[in-house]
């Protein structure tokens, strides 16, 4: 986004000449998504504010059981139900929706049309979640983990989500291009693949409920791959989008690409049934995703050798750019977290993990420190494009990227440590047969590690404030004429690396 203006030579370059048309016709595609993109974006930010207080009142229950237990709406159960179906539907979706239409427009070179139907299927996604939270304060939820918003607003939800993810494959259709990028195939196969997921589910669990086992093996089968076949794809593909487009670098490999986002789609399917380990399951069953899970290193290695080499050699002009600090961030922890997913479907490791807070721990690692801050990174690349304006502080960015980051970290690692150590507790046993520690001694062990958690989930929400109000002052900024030309990086070039 330089203003250097371009030499005579340059001009006359015939690469010069398609550099800008390609400009022209991207800007031109960033216009037509301005409405709902933005309606997204401010969406999904007002639920992650949502969530967030949810998650404080979560919080302060573990610590403080009374706190507001006299009032039916802030019962722990619906108040930590509120606030995962906050987050996954809320901000993680809305996200998604920004992020993923946005890319699949700007690489298909197709400007959105008829945006009313889109913006139609915003608002009733939207609101069908408020009804689903809402549902859920009152007791109507159902008793399904990640479904638990009441079935009355299934058809609203299913219906706005048609409106909407139709335009990823309106856009792939009309694509001006012949080439398919990797970031296409992701977050096409993505709004396939949820549809599926949530139909299915919601037959066999809410409209016809299926009987005895068969309900904990959908669940999973559920949960999991909402993670998995519609967060994952999602995340993968704006990293895949972002990584090359801000350092000016191709992908490193396209043929890697390839392996990764088939083995993903072949094996995630399966993986989500290791949280049954111990449970009346079929023997093969469990097998059958215990291999999945741990065939899933394949393509967790893939797309970490493909991302490191991309990136290779410019982690210093990287690291200044607020896109790449967050999206390289959720990078890593991808890799990590899904190396860990791995290792946490092997009998004897699950043994120590089942049951505990490792188990929340690794969930919170996924959905934020990979997902949530690829989405943050998409954000902070996108919104400038749409709205035609730069961040207003690099201060509040800076902010916004320490506390989220420092914050995750310290909630994973203590979840994980206390949940092996509980874990392990449970596991001893004397030498007469009884248990080595009792309920009472495993709930008060936990009591101090879950004070540092709330310490954690303190940081972390400082970090949504800074980001809350860098999306306000930019959406609201009065005037143009005091804002910046270039855009709102966090370190400043030095005179040798400009040279």
């Amino acid at each position: 986004m330089s203003s250097q203006s371009p030499t005579l030579l340059d001009s006359l370059s015939p690469t010069a000449e398609r550099q800008e048309a390609l400009r022209a016709r991207l800007s031109e595609v960033d216009r037509s998504m301005r409405t709902p993109g933005t309606f997204f974006v401010v969406a999904a930010v007002l639920w992650l504010m949502v969530g967030t207080l949810f998650a404080l009142l979560t919080a302060i229950k573990f610590t403080n059981p009374s706190f507001l237990g006299h009032t039916e709406i802030f019962t722990f159960g619906r108040v930590r139900s509120a606030h995962l179906n906050s987050v996954i539907y809320g901000w993680a979706t809305n996200a998604g929706f920004a992020v993923g239409l946005w890319i699949m427009a700007r690489l298909c070179r197709t400007r959105v049309r008829h945006t009313r139907i889109l913006m139609a299927g915003a608002v009733f996604w939207n609101l069908g979640v408020i009804g689903g939270i809402i549902g859920i304060l009152k007791g109507d939820m159902v008793a399904v983990e990640w479904l638990e918003m009441p079935g009355y607003v299934t058809p609203l939800l299913a219906i706005s989500f048609a409106l909407i993810g139709v335009w990823a494959i309106i856009a792939f259709r009309w694509r001006q291009t012949d080439h398919v990028y990797v970031s296409q195939w992701y977050i096409l196969a993505a709004f396939f693949w949820l549809p599926w997921l949530y139909t299915t589910a919601q037959i066999l669990l809410v409209f016809e409920p299926a009987k005895g086992v068969v309900q904990s093996l959908t669940n999973w089968w559920f949960a999991h791959n909402v993670l998995g076949l519609w967060l994952t794809p999602l995340g993968l593909g704006t990293a895949y989008y972002l990584i090359p487009k801000v350092l000016g670098r191709p992908i490193y490999s396209y043929y890697l690409s390839v392996y990764g986002f088939w083995t993903l789609a072949l094996f995630y399917n399966w993986a989500g049934v290791h949280h049954l380990i111990g449970g009346p399951v079929p023997a093969w069953v469990i097998s059958a995703g215990t291999v999945a899970s741990v065939m899933m290193v394949i393509p967790v290695v893939v797309v970490a050798v493909n991302h490191h080499m991309t990136v290779v050699g410019l982690h210093r002009q990287g690291w200044r750019s607020p896109t790449i600090r967050f999206i390289v961030f959720g990078a890593i922890n991808y890799t990590i977290v899904s190396l860990i997913g791995s290792a946490m479907a092997l009998r004897d490791v699950n043994l120590s993990t089942h049951f505990t807070d490792f188990t929340v721990g690794h969930a919170h690692h996924g959905l934020y420190a990979f997902y949530t801050m690829i989405m943050f990174g998409g954000m902070y690349y996108m919104l400038p494009r749409l709205l035609n304006r730069e961040w207003p502080s690099a201060f509040l960015i800076k902010t916004h990227f320490w506390m989220t980051a420092l914050g995750i970290l310290l909630m994973v690692n203590v979840l994980q440590i206390c949940g092996w150590i509980v874990g392990e507790m449970m596991n001893q046993v004397t030498q007469d047969g009884t248990v080595a520690y009792t309920f009472q001694q495993i709930v008060e062990f936990r009591v101090p590690w879950h004070w540092l958690r709330s310490v954690s989930g303190f940081m972390i929400t400082i970090g949504h404030f800074a980001f809350f109000i860098n999306v306000v002052w930019m959406l609201f900024r009065p005037s143009k004429a005091d804002q910046p030309s270039q855009p709102t990086l966090l370190t400043r070039p030095t005179a040798e690396a400009n040279a």
